[in-house]
Parts: structure tokens; sequence; C-alpha cells
């Protein structure tokens, strides 16, 4: 896929601007340092405990005149921050707030103490270091990306949902804030490739999901969607769906228009219209082009999806005709 083809490195009719952002944290807290802060004994309830109810909070204990507490914080400033918004450091001078430190039984330093939904989760103390704070943080806040991958997974079913509402630009955005994080989720291309079908942008759709990597272009989503603007090709130059509704009233078994007026309508949205035509024709004769509506039916399903309503409710009949 060439930079000029590429479908969130611009606009989507004219409106789309893919800006979004994913992690546990997203924009807000995409600066460096962010992510760290001092508290006090009368903000801990806010900085700590409310806060951790939103995401794990690790509570660094240290005073001015621990040698350890120096060795440590840098290392556990950049783990904390490399973590991208996993977790939030709080660091509390018990030297100026020592009640909180008493209170949870703290006798040395430095001190780290996790807390999670309101309470004291998890902990180490000293000096340790980095490869172990980077373990401590996954146990505590799950392995690196699986945040995002979850966001992102969230995130596409809301645009399939909004493409499926007919809500062209907003899944677009969604699409491109996807493709942002992860240009060759192939879920998110596919997607695109169709609000551009919906939004007539066909040879568009063409250009995004052409040149992609060996891999991505077999998964079977991409598959389905260049299938469909084969099948819309093929249904441009199928001619008048009116006409071959008149040669069908005249001829009910002009299999040849039957099978084009299928085509057509298929292409329109009319999914179970062009099923039917298709089943007609093979109650009348399996033998017309070689079984050529079953197998027509069949390339249907792959575009359709096999859990779309029309899939289902044509295999239900199709069924029914083969083993009845």
């Amino acid at each position: 896929m060439s930079g000029s083809n590429n479908p969130y490195n611009g606009s989507f009719g004219n409106q789309m601007s893919a800006t979004a952002s994913f992690g546990a944290q997203g924009a807000s807290a995409a600066a460096a340092g962010s992510y760290i802060t001092d508290t006090t004994t009368a903000n801990f309830g806010k900085d700590v405990i409310e806060e951790s109810r939103k995401q794990p909070v690790l509570v660094d204990f240290w005073a001015p005149w621990c040698g350890p507490c120096k060795q440590l914080t840098p290392v556990l400033e950049k783990v904390v921050n490399e973590a991208k918004g996993r977790v939030r450091l709080v660091k509390m001078n018990i030297d100026d707030h020592p009640s909180i430190a008493g209170q949870l039984g703290i006798q040395s330093i430095p001190a780290v103490i996790a807390f999670v939904n309101g309470r004291p989760a998890d902990g180490f103390m000293g000096a340790v270091p980095e490869s172990q704070i980077t373990q401590f943080i996954d146990r505590i806040a799950g392995p690196a990306g699986a945040d995002e991958a979850a966001e992102i997974e969230a995130a596409l079913t809301e645009a399939s949902e909004l493409l499926a509402a007919g809500n062209l630009n907003e899944a677009a955005q969604l699409y491109g804030a996807v493709m942002q994080a992860d240009p060759e989720n192939a879920n998110a291309l596919a997607g695109m490739a169709e609000c551009m079908i919906a939004a007539n942008q066909h040879q568009r759709a063409r250009e995004t999901l052409t040149d992609l990597p060996e891999e991505l272009a077999r998964d079977a989503g991409i598959q389905a969607v260049l299938k469909k603007l084969d099948q819309i090709e093929e249904a441009r130059k199928l001619g008048d769906p009116v006409a071959l509704e008149r040669e069908l009233a005249a001829d009910p078994d002009n299999h040849e228009a039957r099978l084009k007026l299928a085509k057509i309508l298929n292409v329109e949205g009319r999914r179970d219209e062009a099923a039917e035509h298709l089943l007609q024709i093979m109650r009348k004769d399996r033998s017309f082009d070689d079984d050529g509506a079953r197998r027509q039916l069949l390339q249907f399903f792959e575009v359709w999806g096999f859990k779309d309503p029309a899939t289902v409710a044509a295999r239900r009949k199709l069924s029914a005709m083969l083993f009845s």
C-alpha cells in the first residue's frame, strides 16, 4: 500500500480526520512525565485511592536522605513512563508526610506499594533492578499491549456498527484511528474499504487494498471486499434490472436473465431477493450453467459473511433443497 493510497492520510468524504490514539490513557496522558506526580497526606485519597479505581497506582515512599531511594527513583520513573499509562506513579516524601507510611506498616524505604481498586495489592522494598520493576508492573497491570489490543477491538466493533447504520464518516474515523495504531490491521483496512464502497468510491477502495504485504493480502476479510468489488464491476455490465424483470415476467424460465438480475440485486444490497432468484434457478434446473446458480450463491456467501442474516436464511433453504 503506497503512501499516496494510504486511506487515513487525508480525508474521507472530505470530512474524515482520524486522530484518535490508543493506550490506557490515550492522548490526554501522552506527554512524558504525566504519569508521575507527588502527593500529600491531604491529597492521598484523591491521588491514590480514587485514581486506583481507574487504573493501578504505584506509591513510592521515599525521603531526601535515603541513598537507595536516589538509586531507585530514576529507574522507577523510566519504567513507569515506558509503560505509557498502564500505571501511574505517585511519590510521597515520608519526612513531610509520615502518617500514611505508618498506617501501612512501612518500616524501611524505598518502598513501593501498588494500589488497585482503592486497596493495596502488592509491593516491593529496596532499590530493585529495572527488569524486576517491569515484571512487577506486568503483574499488576497485565502484559504490555493488552489494553491497546482491547481498545482496538472495541473500536473495530463500534466502527462496524456505525458502518452498518450508514454513519460512514464516523466509521471511517474509527477505522482510520485503528490504522494509525496498527497500519496492517486487516479488519480496519477491510472496514475502511467498505466505507469507500458505501460512498461509491470503488476505485479508491480497490487502491486501498492494492500492494499489501502478501500475508495481509491473503486475509479472508480483505479477499471478501475484493470479491465484492469484482461483483460490483460485473453487475455494472449486466444491463438494466427493470428490463431484466420484464424479460422474466414474459418468460420465468429465462435463467440467464434471472442470474443477471440476482447479481445486480446483490450489489444493490437486496441480498435476500438475490439469493431467492438463484435458489429458484436451482429448483428449476440444476444443470443450468453447470450448476452455476449454486456456485454464484456460494460466492455471495463468501462476501456476505457466515453470520449475515441473508447467508443464514439462504443456507437453510439451500440445505433443505440439497438434502431433502
